[in-house]
């Protein structure tokens, strides 16, 4: 992912927060909120709850490849919030739980098109 796709001020961050929506998994938490953008902008959140420095840097490693193997609409600004569990589950688990958020949230697209959020 190239610069101009992180949420890199904490304003950013606290106007997804307080106005986007949210949806969550044992794993993660996605806060969305549409920006009117050519592209989606991404931030991680992973807090000392997580491990120490080298569990969350490994965490947020982690969800940067998941998003950017993952086909998203332009338009939005999305922050990951990582949950303790997100440390002890391996990469296949974090791909699925991401994924479901996604799903939930009507933001995969591609593959995914065909099948509408809350519908098994």
């Amino acid at each position: 992912m190239r610069g101009e796709q992180y949420l890199n001020r904490k304003a950013q961050y606290q106007s997804v927060h307080d106005k986007g929506s949210s949806w969550a998994s044992k794993e993660i938490v996605i806060r969305v909120l549409p920006n009117g953008l050519d592209v989606s902008r991404y931030g991680f959140a992973v807090g000392r709850r997580v491990g120490k420095a080298v569990v969350r840097n490994r965490v947020k490693r982690r969800l940067r490849e998941i998003l950017r193997q993952t086909p998203l609409p332009p338009g939005h600004d999305i922050v990951i919030i990582a949950r303790a569990s997100a440390a002890k589950a391996d990469y296949s688990r974090l791909v699925k739980s991401v994924e479901s958020v996604l799903l939930k949230a009507g933001l995969l697209v591609g593959e995914y098109e065909g099948v509408s959020p809350g519908t098994d």
